[in-house]
């Protein structure tokens, strides 16, 4: 029974209407830094950059995971509705993808919110985030974009960038896995460096 109030409780505090707009605020943040992406020239080309997860990142550390991972769907099924390319299943991988770092590092965050699990939550939640996008992409997403174009050409793209990139599990290993840890590094330091500053704001 306790329990069961405990969580009533959280789901009340979560889903009141002051995190509501919160949340739907830091989604449309996200949403626009999603539209603003561009490639590095040591990753393969459609590999592209973007801060969008710095909003449901923030978020995270100042509402919990649940609302991370909220804003996280907010700002893909927008993307899906006015830009998506992919019929949805770049939006579904990149849902998966943030919410597996956002949902990391927020959590150890709320463990103890200090600088010390901020830090530590950034750190696991790139690692996670750099595993589950290697499985998203060889199970989803290169599937999905061999129906449009062949395999061959996904992975020469690769291989301009870095020789050792011969096939699938190479494109994964050496372009792909990478390029996840370097975005979350950029995101953790940008955000570790800007929430104390924005977290007033949303409490």
């Amino acid at each position: 029974m306790q329990n069961l109030q405990k969580t009533i409780s959280y789901k009340s505090k979560v889903f009141s209407t002051s995190n509501l707009v919160k949340m739907s605020i830091l989604a449309i943040f996200s949403y626009v830094l999603m539209l603003v992406s561009f490639p590095l020239p040591i990753f393969p080309g459609f590999l592209k950059l973007d801060l969008s997860d710095v909003p449901p990142l923030i978020g995270g550390f100042a509402l919990g995971p649940v609302a991370g991972m909220l804003i996280q769907l907010i700002k893909n099924i927008l993307h899906f509705i006015t830009k998506t390319s992919t019929g949805g299943v770049g939006e579904l991988s990149n849902f998966i993808v943030g919410s597996s770092y956002v949902i990391t590092a927020s959590f150890i965050y709320h463990l103890k919110k200090d600088r010390t699990h901020a830090i530590v939550g950034v750190i696991l939640g790139t690692i996670f985030m750099a595993v589950t996008g290697a499985l998203s992409n060889t199970y989803l997403i290169l599937p999905f974009y061999s129906n449009f174009m062949p395999i061959d050409a996904i992975v020469k793209m690769g291989t301009v960038i870095n020789s050792r990139i011969v096939d699938v599990p190479t494109l994964v290993l050496y372009g792909i896995t990478p390029f996840n840890i370097f975005k979350g590094a950029v995101i953790a330091c940008i955000t570790l460096l800007i929430y104390k500053k924005i977290s007033p704001l949303l409490k």
